[in-house]
């Protein structure tokens, strides 16, 4: 018999639909019976690509008796992290307070009106891996809740009370100018942590660190740093190379489990896709290392074969596992490969290192331990043979694969990740000049524009099957507007740039703290949360705040509006050295920091022949740089007021408040800018 997660549209909640827990989504009708029936509740969290939410819900969750235990004493939630991260970032900082970790699934105890008092990540069906089992810690805390329900009442009150204080950064903090050393230091501290063997940045398990990367090919850039740009560059080689990327599907994983980047946690998410992409393109228009723009477009092609709804919009993951195994679509017997490539088979396996005993648990993830370049030279093969063998043999693999069962899909929608997306596309087009990917960058902006709400005010943060549900959360707003800032500057299109301020002043109204620089997460108004959380840390995904204050920055510049520029700027002065002490975890605010301090340069073009000149000035790396290009002057816009077609192309560029002579070509220019 079905619950209440019936009718849902989050896959992960339909997932739990026929379970006989008798689950609630968040929502008035849980906490109010809560309050009513004076029970605590149960709030469990996770998402669909998520493994060992899957393995809990199989071991404890499905069974009988369990499920009478849950809903005997507990009102019982379900929540999609994904769907409901103001949610989750709460109660797993409650989580992280009370035991030092966290991570989901997220199984946390509420008080009748919302405080947590307990919790923990994944508990076993019986006591093991020091861990107590999943029926003890409901019998336990059913019997607190009972017997020392006054002692659990303070313990939640506390909590609450910590987390709120921990929230109030920024409230207090003036901070002091930061000067263009601490630049320095902070690549001195990202070098610290640099894996020189294998690349990236930390211990296993490693993540893409795409922040820290993208810092680096700038610091590269306007430093002329050798170990900056090898350690950038090798650390995306080394991904390249690895378990991490589909060598036969494109595509990457959301992080290696070992420090080599073989195994990968097999999931594959849209954002790390995104931010994969876009640091793929600025180290393409480095460097113009083919490599990078092979990876780009398999891994483009992979998003939309297998995340791309046929409006436009982007589906949010694949799952790790399928048949219950997690890995299993993505992995390889020996013989599999032998029969399928036939008399290429040998070399190819050589190659990605598939063999008879396997790689990983008598299976093989394909990978490079040699370049192309390498492997050739050492095997006295022909280079262009080799590709077309290995470009072959992908193609016959992945058509064997289609084969197999699928992994889940999770169908549904979220704003802000496909924002990130969009800006993906923007920058693989700026990078490479495919059309293609401008195009589905503008349907998909044109399908976030009309699907999320009626109103640029009444925007939703998920979308399916035609339904826009859930509050909208600074991420929304703040990636969104990024985004039209990426396309506005790709595609000389500035009714983009209308609608990112739009959006920029209608995010201020519902976000701002009018006692601190930063913004809340969640927007005013908001009744069904605990509190009002600011995130500042860039994690997985960038963090509104950062994301914000570099949109304010820009569009601060672009039209003139000087207390969106000053709000900026009280922003990065308020982090203190946080991000000079910690970069991997701030790169975003590193970024804007090094932005702020190196000058932000001002490109007009302006004249008949802007679209060329656009598209090449797109494809060369220049960091910390705008452009606004059209074929005459544009009054609404101060950076193209003024500045009249006298029948040729002429680019015009300001800096720090003061413009330059205009110039004719685009070397003069980059000659300007100190870029060759």
């Amino acid at each position: 018999m079905a619950n209440r997660l019936r009718n849902e549209t989050s896959p992960y909640l339909l997932q739990h639909a026929h379970n006989p827990v008798d689950w609630y989504p968040w929502g008035e009708e849980a906490l109010r019976r809560a309050k009513e029936e004076d029970k605590p509740i149960l709030v469990s969290i996770g998402y669909a690509a998520c493994h060992w939410c899957h393995v809990m819900e199989r071991e404890s969750f499905e069974n009988e008796e369990v499920a009478s235990l849950m809903n005997d004493h507990f009102i019982n939630i379900k929540v999609d992290r994904e769907e409901r991260p103001d949610v989750d970032h709460i109660y797993m900082d409650a989580v992280q307070a009370m035991t030092g970790s966290g991570g989901w699934p997220l199984n946390v105890f509420l008080t009748p009106d919302g405080k947590p008092f307990y919790g923990g990540t994944y508990f076993p069906p019986r006591r093991a891996f020091n861990r107590a089992s999943w029926t003890e810690v409901l019998q336990a805390v059913a019997q607190s809740f009972k017997e020392k329900r006054d002692e659990i009442n303070g313990q939640a009150q506390n909590l609450t009370e910590h987390l709120m204080v921990s929230n109030a950064f920024g409230v207090l903090a003036t901070g002091a100018p930061l000067t263009a050393d601490k630049i320095d230091q902070a690549f001195t501290a990202i070098m610290k942590t640099a894996d020189r063997e294998w690349g990236g940045f930390g211990r296993a398990p490693k993540f893409p660190q795409t922040f820290t990367i993208n810092f680096l090919l700038a610091y590269t850039h306007l430093t002329r740093n050798d170990e900056a740009l090898q350690q950038s560059l090798f650390s995306l080689d080394k991904m390249l190379q690895g378990g991490i990327y589909d060598q036969i599907g494109g595509g990457f994983a959301r992080y290696s489990t070992d420090t080599e980047w073989l195994v990968p946690h097999f999931e594959k998410m849209l954002y790390d896709n995104a931010l994969l992409v876009s640091s793929l393109a600025n180290a393409y228009r480095l460097t113009k290392n083919e490599t990078y723009r092979q990876v780009m477009d398999e891994t483009l092609a992979f998003v939309e074969r297998e995340l791309l709804h046929p409006e436009g919009g982007f589906y949010s993951a694949l799952d790790a596992d399928s048949e219950g195994e997690e890995g299993k679509f993505y992995v390889w017997q020996f013989d599999e490969v032998t029969q399928a490539l036939g008399s290429e088979a040998a070399l190819f396996c050589d190659y990605f290192d598939i063999t008879p005993q396997g790689n990983w648990e008598g299976r093989n993830i394909p990978w490079i331990k040699r370049p192309l370049k390498d492997f050739a030279r050492q095997n006295n093969l022909d280079e262009e043979m080799l590709a077309q063998v290995i470009a072959d043999g992908k193609r016959i693999l992945l058509q064997e694969r289609r084969k197999r069962v699928r992994p889940l899909l999770d169908d549904k929608q979220l704003l802000n990740w496909n924002a990130l997306m969009n800006a993906a596309y923007s920058n693989a087009f700026a990078a490479t000049g495919n059309a293609h990917y401008k195009v589905v960058a503008e349907r998909n902006m044109a399908f976030l524009l009309s699907a999320f709400g009626a109103s640029f005010a009444e925007l939703h943060h998920s979308w399916k099957e035609g339904q826009a549900k859930h509050p909208p959360f600074l991420d929304d707003y703040a990636f969104l507007v990024a985004a039209l800032l990426e396309l506005a500057q790709v595609t000389a299109n500035y009714t983009y740039l209308d609608k990112a301020a739009e959006l920029t002043a209608i995010a201020w109204e519902k976000f701002a703290d009018d006692a601190s620089p930063f913004f809340f997460y969640t927007a005013a108004g908001q009744a069904d949360i605990l509190l009002r959380k600011k995130e500042i840390y860039d994690g997985a995904t960038p963090s509104g705040n950062s994301v914000m204050a570099f949109n304010l920055h820009r569009l601060g510049i672009l039209l003139d509006r000087p207390d969106w520029r000053e709000r900026a700027g009280n922003m990065v002065r308020a982090m203190g050295e946080l991000p000079v002490k910690y970069p991997t975890s701030f790169g975003v605010w590193l970024s804007l920091l090094y932005e702020n301090l190196n000058g932000t340069a001002e490109l007009a073009i302006v004249g008949p022949d802007y679209k060329a000149y656009l598209l090449d000035f797109l494809q060369t790396s220049v960091p910390h740089a705008m452009v606004m290009a059209s074929p005459d002057e544009q009054p609404r816009y101060p950076l193209l007021a003024q500045k009249k077609e006298q029948g040729r192309t002429h680019i015009f560029l300001c800096r720090n408040y003061v413009c330059k002579q205009p110039v004719n070509t685009l070397p003069e220019a980059l000659n300007q800018l100190s870029i060759k």
